[in-house]
């Protein structure tokens, strides 16, 4: 009887080890965010200190992490709508956002830096920007300091490279930034130098939902990755731990270990590149098939959204046209309130808004909708012309020959309609093709977004713009030769009749 027990026992200890662990989901912005988390050459790997932080905080709880890229200044929002449960990307505690979300205990501290061009000004504070152009992100310090600042043209970006370039291009006199970026991006370029005193006090901590039950054991974990020094092996092992570090945690300053990620990160990026072996690695088959994965969201995307656009397109038209006062008036007001507001902040409300409401929809179908009802509003518009383009007579012919008023608009003036419209919807389709790129805000990693992650991880936005620009001519060609043909073969029927 005891061995039956035990054996018992022991089965059932196997299966509970074999069930899988609860995820532990968290947002970043992937695309660039060096030393953050970031893509090496191996597009789905992901690495950077924050990337091995959160896998010490899983291990240490329990849980089997989970990355979700989302755009920078979507990330707040995505913790506050549910996408992931927390984020973290070199996020700043400030008031502001404590009044949104909640925070870990800080586990980074850091300041601003000032990044000039060689051979141009060399503002070392920030009262001696007064009068020049300088780059930073958006909702960070540095970007606040710098609005704060008389005279100063504060230039904000979405990605750290393109601050950066422009720096170098001479189309901005410096960039501020958090020290860790200062350090990766303009570091090893001959061409940018850091310079000036530290500014300001910055810690990072993971941002959470208000209430979430994840905050306690994070914070624990956090605690003891500090007692035991694992925090500080990360930091070393990414050339980031120094006195701030070690004033924060209570540590010694001197690194735990050797850098090995930023020595390995200074070997790609200093190694010279030609265009042959850019291309060869444009065209390796993690790149291509990062490029092909996001080209079939993009033309998956692009026709879901087309067809609930003709859909409810037709059906507005209809109720414009034919419809009774009330409903004519109703159909009016809806495309011109869609019409008259921007796709991106129709897009960002039905992702990151309604949530609030207790309403949300997953990205794919939240970028359909978005999508698809804005095009729906000018669809409408092309129909109605097209239905006021088939002579009245025909529809009081069909009805004196008793057809109902929806027969005659089914099978006599629709399919006219339609007809003329075609080649304004295959130009809308091709349009809507390439508004797709927003869905990238809401995180969706399609064509686009997929051009952005490999253009900042191997420093080239212009061999791989050519490649996307192709890509994108050769799904939306068929369509156009597509809707030719049907023409021509519309003409055709009506020639024979």
């Amino acid at each position: 009887m005891f061995s039956m027990r035990y054996a018992l026992l022991l089965l059932m200890a196997s299966l509970a080890a074999r069930e899988p662990l609860p995820e532990l989901t968290w947002g970043a912005a992937t695309d660039g965010n060096v030393p953050y988390a970031f893509h090496p050459d191996d597009t789905d790997a992901l690495v950077g200190f924050e990337k091995d932080i959160v896998d010490a905080i899983a291990r240490r709880i329990g849980r089997q992490p989970k990355a979700i890229r989302n755009d920078w200044d979507g990330l707040v929002p995505g913790v506050q709508a549910g996408t992931y449960d927390i984020a973290i990307n070199g996020i700043e505690i400030s008031d502001d956002r404590a009044k949104e979300v909640d925070f870990s205990i800080p586990y980074f501290k850091c300041y601003e830096q000032i990044v000039v061009r060689r051979g141009g000004p060399r503002p070392e504070s920030l009262a001696a920007m007064s009068g020049l152009r300088v780059g930073t992100l958006g909702q960070t310090l540095a970007l606040e300091l710098l609005e704060n600042t008389p005279g100063v043209e504060a230039v904000r970006y979405d990605q750290e490279l393109q601050a950066y370039n422009d720096l170098a291009a001479g189309r901005i006199d410096a960039v501020l930034l958090d020290v860790p970026i200062a350090k990766y991006y303009a570091g090893p370029d001959p061409r940018l130098e850091l310079i000036g005193e530290p500014i300001g006090e910055i810690r990072y901590a993971i941002a959470l939902r208000k209430g979430s039950a994840l905050k306690v054991p994070i914070d624990a974990a956090l605690r003891s990755m500090i007692a035991d020094g694992e925090l500080r092996r990360i930091l070393s092992k990414w050339d980031l731990w120094g006195p701030a570090q070690a004033s924060l945690h209570g540590q010694p300053p001197e690194p735990l270990g050797t850098p090995d990620g930023y020595l390995d990160y200074l070997s790609r990026v200093r190694d010279s590149v030609s265009w042959i072996e850019k291309l060869a690695r444009y065209f390796s088959p993690e790149a291509l098939a990062l490029l092909a994965k996001g080209a079939s969201l993009t033309l998956a995307l692009s026709l879901s959204a087309m067809l609930l656009a003709v859909a409810l397109g037709l059906i507005l038209a209809l109720a414009r046209v034919y419809g009774p006062t009330p409903l004519s008036w109703i159909a009016t007001t809806w495309i011109e309130v869609i019409r008259g507001t921007p796709l991106l902040i129709q897009t960002l409300f039905l992702y990151y808004g309604l949530p609030n409401i207790g309403i949300q929809f997953p990205p794919f179908v939240a970028g359909v909708l978005a999508l698809g009802i804005n095009y729906a509003a000018y669809e409408a518009e092309n129909y109605r012309s097209g239905l006021r383009g088939v002579p009245r007579g025909q529809l009081e012919a069909a009805l004196a020959l008793g057809l109902t008023q929806r027969q005659a608009l089914r099978h006599v003036i629709v399919p006219q309609a339609l007809r003329v419209c075609l080649p304004t919807m295959t130009n809308d389709f091709i349009s809507l093709l390439k508004d797709s790129s927003l869905v990238s805000m809401i995180t969706l990693l399609e064509l686009t977004g997929s051009y952005q992650r490999l253009a900042t991880q191997y420093y080239d936005y212009f061999l791989l713009g050519l490649l996307v620009a192709i890509i994108y001519l050769l799904l939306g060609l068929p369509f156009v030769r597509l809707a030719r043909q049907l023409e021509r073969n519309l003409d055709g029927d009506k020639a024979a009749r």
